[in-house]
């Protein structure tokens, strides 16, 4: 394979060179790269904006994250925020520190990955910065997205009898990383190691490529659906309904025997003698969403291919409580992925 190194291009030069066959899909977009400004309109549309920050040795490991993977994945987590609001992504600006490790071709690799989740999503490149880099690679992504009035969704609106509800199913990101982390460690330099992912195909999926949940947000549009709150699962589930119960000044109970868990991730934390509860309640990554809507709306929800209803809101006071398959209640608590055991 080929090494162009960045110098030869100049940061000018690579601006062009990444960005030359972009194309703008959305009419808000005035103008996007090319001046010192995106240039954006949605008329009566409210703006959504978020941004994420990824690090390398901190949210990445190149050892086992594919740098097109990596562009996708850094799109898609941005886009997964806008949908937690109820709303459309539209635009991103892309920001990143490089250092003297890449080429251009590694670039290439990372913005055909970025690309391809604006295109699978619907969304604009309008902009960013490159920077040079002393150490590894920085990711810095803002993503500009639009809601109507009155149908933006904010943590803060849950009330007492709630229905909870996820999507998808939790745990499987976090098993991926363990699987990679452990593949990482028997490699250890060895140059004839072929790593063993046989079977676990989904899981790695789930932590090197996921998908934000753009069809569970249309689904809910089309049962005429607007939920009382809603977040997206990032930092594991019991952290986001502490957020969720926190702004709403409400409490929840969940049941553990309605957690959405995956065969394969089941099967890797047996074998890597982790709790799949615990997994489940504190793994992150998921991109999932979890929302709550009133109890008349069971039926309706119900309906939604993905969506599984886990518990209900409680009153303010109540706590967060788990009940599990024997019937005991304990008390959820954000651990967050790092604490996992």
């Amino acid at each position: 394979m080929r090494r162009t190194e960045i110098a030869t291009l100049g940061e000018f030069g690579l601006i062009d060179h990444l960005t030359k066959n972009i194309e703008i899909k959305n009419p808000g977009t005035l103008k996007g790269i090319g001046d010192d400004a995106a240039v954006l309109s949605y008329g009566n549309k409210k703006t959504l904006v978020t941004t994420d920050l990824l690090l390398e040795g901190i949210h990445f490991d190149l050892m086992y994250v594919p740098l097109k993977h990596l562009g996708y994945k850094s799109a898609v987590v941005n886009f997964s925020d806008i949908y937690a609001m109820n709303g459309q992504p539209k635009q991103i600006t892309v920001s990143l520190g490089i250092s003297k490790r890449f080429s251009v071709e590694d670039l290439e690799l990372f913005y055909g990955g970025l690309s391809l989740a604006c295109r699978e999503y619907g969304v604009d490149i309008a902009g960013g910065d490159t920077s040079a880099s002393l150490t590894g690679l920085a990711i810095s992504i803002t993503c500009i997205g639009e809601g109507e009035e009155g149908k933006i969704v904010y943590r803060n609106g849950a009330k007492e009898t709630d229905l909870i509800c996820v999507s998808g199913d939790l745990g499987a990101a976090f098993m991926g990383l363990q699987l990679l982390e452990r593949e990482k460690a028997v490699y250890d330099g060895k140059t004839d190691f072929r790593p063993d992912f046989t079977g676990k195909e989904y899981l790695l999926e789930r932590q090197l490529k996921p998908e934000a949940r753009k069809d569970i947000i249309k689904a809910l549009a089309g049962e005429g659906i607007i939920p009382t709150s809603m977040i997206d699962i990032s930092d594991g589930l019991s952290s986001e309904l502490k957020h969720i119960c926190k702004q709403s000044k409400a409490g929840c109970h969940i049941y553990e025997e309605r957690l959405p868990i995956d065969y394969q991730t089941a099967m890797m934390a047996e074998q890597f003698n982790m709790n799949v509860t615990t997994v489940a309640l504190n793994g992150g990554e998921d991109y999932e969403l979890l929302f709550t809507v009133p109890l008349y709306m069971h039926d309706k929800v119900s309906k939604i291919k993905g969506v599984h209803v886990i518990g209900h809101i409680t009153k303010e006071g109540s706590g967060l409580n788990l009940e599990t398959r024997d019937g005991t209640e304990i008390e959820l608590k954000a651990q967050g992925w790092g604490s996992i055991e």
